[in-house]
């Protein structure tokens, strides 16, 4: 019996005859969805929802783009919800006040404002703040901040004639005692030293002192580290006393890192059920995109530009819709107004612009290495169209685009570089909320996403269809 010519092809011919069709110039629109692997649920209320709003034969190139490796630190064991970082505390010191900083005798400074942030991560309770013992010959005050905040938690006055006393007798700082209460994990915070004569005050340097971190529950904050301090208001980057604390829960703190082994061992095994499951969706669907990056909040921004390269290989294309599995995309009203030619490439950019939005320090969109307090304009998450060539140059720099806290923000960064034509649109809507003259909407669940997919095909409204 002769085979079929198709069964005949290697597998090598297989694939560029793939290509071939891939390229071919049929997608006048292609929409990448930023997922996260595992958000099955949202992938599928897409694939049943707003992307049938066409016939097949009109209907846009869609391709999710995931991160190819999971994080393999349980949620429980990282710095942050956001990246893949080991929580890495060890030996934690239970039971005892600590002095946060020690070091040697401090260099006089011209600077009557020094301060120093910190991260916690595990919960404290600061007990004293102070400042150098021999320096006390003039009036200083210590407060500690909330990141950010401009009304501070904790303040102590040192003076010649109320200076305070050292925890020990060696120790070279002297403090004062303040209300206690707990500084949760993922607090971040700045202490501040004021001098308030004509003198300067006694300084070290972020690196000339020892942090007592306490086994690892505190982080210092360094600008020289690449990172930048939470608050430029806050004075001269130094440190001119400390501060003494105590950990916590330190017997939870100790149940929890003993249990760690077995939440590893908890946690590999889902890992591998999720990745069978993964393949499986894959190859039923065709249409998930997977890049070279481990799949946290943190690295989206890295996640996009290797989608932008995979895309550039793979396909010819006019437009670019890149939007989240979160997201309804209002299909109609974007294609709509593509064919009326309300966007035109080349170098174009099509979005909801946010202008001179503030640089956050603290929480999940804390940025720490952009050197503005004010990020430039950057299009808001719900979705946005660029044009191929835009595409070609991101997929072309991949490798030297520094990437930033999110992606949206580092998109805002990357297009400063070239400038591109924006096309201003409220229509992409920034937040939870519904129009029927929108194009998109973020932040739904995916039985929202079906409900307003479900109400669109009742009465051609997704947002409400009117009383019969």
């Amino acid at each position: 019996m002769r085979r079929p010519l198709l069964l005949l092809l290697c597998p090598a011919l297989l694939g560029l005859l793939l290509q071939l069709w891939l390229r071919s110039p049929h997608h006048p629109l292609v929409i990448g969805v930023l997922s996260a692997r595992q958000h099955r649920a949202l992938r599928d209320s897409i694939r049943g929802g707003w992307l049938q709003a066409l016939p097949p034969s009109r209907r846009p190139l869609l391709r999710f783009i995931l991160g190819s490796q999971a994080c393999s630190v349980p949620p429980e064991d990282r710095e942050d919800p956001y990246s893949c970082r080991l929580l890495n505390i060890s030996s934690p010191v239970l039971h005892r006040e600590i002095e946060a900083f020690t070091g040697p005798e401090p260099a006089h400074s011209p600077h009557r404002q020094l301060s120093v942030t910190f991260r916690v991560l595990h919960p404290i309770i600061i007990t004293r703040l102070g400042a150098w013992c021999p320096g006390l010959t003039r009036n200083i005050s210590v407060r500690l901040f909330q990141a950010e905040h401009e009304e501070p938690l904790f303040v102590a006055r040192l003076t010649p004639l109320s200076p305070g006393s050292p925890v020990t007798a060696a120790a070279r700082l002297c403090y004062k005692p303040v209300e206690q209460f707990i500084l949760p994990e993922g607090f971040h915070g700045t202490v501040r030293w004021d001098s308030h004569d004509a003198e300067g005050l006694p300084m070290w340097g972020v690196h000339q002192v020892t942090l007592n971190d306490g086994g690892g529950v505190l982080q210092v904050t360094a600008a020289d580290e690449g990172l930048l301090p939470y608050d430029f208001s806050q004075g001269v980057e130094g440190v001119a006393g400390g501060f003494t604390y105590t950990l916590h829960d330190g017997e939870l703190l100790l149940q929890r890192l003993s249990d760690r082994p077995q939440r590893f061992s908890q946690h590999r095994a889902a890992l591998e059920e999720e990745e069978a499951e993964l393949q499986a969706e894959s190859y039923a669907h065709g249409d998930m995109v997977f890049v070279d990056v481990v799949d946290t909040y943190r690295n989206v921004p890295r996640k996009l530009l290797l989608f932008y390269r995979w895309l550039e290989a793979s396909t010819t294309f006019h437009f670019l819709l890149k939007t989240d599995d979160d997201c309804f995309i209002h299909l109609d009203n974007v294609l709509r107004a593509l064919e009326d030619r309300k966007v035109q490439g080349p170098n174009a950019w099509w979005g909801n612009f946010r202008l001179n939005w503030a640089v956050d320090r603290t929480g999940k969109w804390q940025e720490l290495e952009y050197m503005s307090p004010a990020y430039p304009a950057f299009a808001c998450g719900s979705g946005y169209v660029i044009s191929r060539d835009i595409v070609q140059w991101l997929a072309a720099n991949a490798d030297r685009l520094k990437t930033y806290q999110g992606e949206d923000v580092s998109m805002g960064i990357w297009m400063a570089a070239i400038g591109p034509r924006r096309y201003q649109d409220d229509s992409w809507l920034c937040e939870k909320s519904c129009d029927r003259a929108m194009l998109s909407a973020p932040q739904f669940s995916a039985q929202e996403l079906a409900e307003l997919w479900q109400q669109k095909q009742r009465c051609g409204n997704p947002c409400e269809c009117a009383n019969t």
